[in-house]
């Protein structure tokens, strides 16, 4: 199965103010792109091409290192994409969510903290993530183009902390991008997709 490029499920201005059509142009056209392409030629090398990506992301891990960067960053951005919305964010969230943010991580207020803080404390390239794992919700931060689906668990939201997603906006401040990704841009409804699939 080659990797394919997603379109974008917005305009490339519909995430404005918090996130730049100019932004989405270089991160989804050029960088996701890139991982496309580079992706689809190193899995035809290494005899993967017909394999999906979650299977090309765990088979190449500890492996094949450029593969796995390669197919690593084009699963987390397939998602990464439709983890935003337009008016998205905020506390706002579908019950079976709530409920479970509630009795795994302490209710919405702490998630917020913790999550923003996996952002901002990783260091250099990386994600911060909201997994699903031995059967509950936790927060996680991985490095590169690493996800929870090499550690044990389940993406269900996933913030990209690489410097290309927020400097454009936001400079050197990645604070303000997550905590504008928290209150502003978070589709609930597919993190909800997300966590139902995971859950099985």
């Amino acid at each position: 199965m080659a990797f394919e490029l997603p379109d974008l499920p917005y305009d490339y201005e519909a995430l404005q103010p918090y996130m730049s059509r100019e932004t989405l142009e270089y991160h989804h056209d050029k960088h996701h792109k890139a991982y496309v392409d580079t992706g689809n030629k190193l899995a035809a090398e290494a005899g993967m091409d017909s394999l999906s990506v979650e299977e090309v992301v765990k088979q190449s891990y500890g492996k094949n290192q450029a593969l796995f960067n390669n197919a690593g960053q084009h699963y987390n951005h397939i998602h990464f994409w439709n983890w935003m919305k337009k008016g998205g964010g905020g506390k706002n969230l579908p019950g079976a969510l709530q409920t479970a943010i509630d009795s795994d991580l302490g209710g919405y207020d702490k998630f917020r903290a913790d999550f923003i803080n996996a952002g901002v404390t990783q260091f250099g390239s990386g994600w911060a993530w909201l997994a699903f794992k031995d059967g509950k919700l936790e927060i996680m931060k991985t490095p590169n183009g690493e996800n929870p689906l090499v550690h044990g668990g389940i993406p269900i939201l996933g913030v990209d902390v690489w410097e290309h997603s927020y400097y454009i906006d936001y400079r050197n401040a990645r604070p303000k991008y997550l905590e504008a990704f928290v209150d502003n841009l978070i589709n609930w409804d597919y993190v909800l997709e997300c966590y139902e699939k995971a859950r099985g």
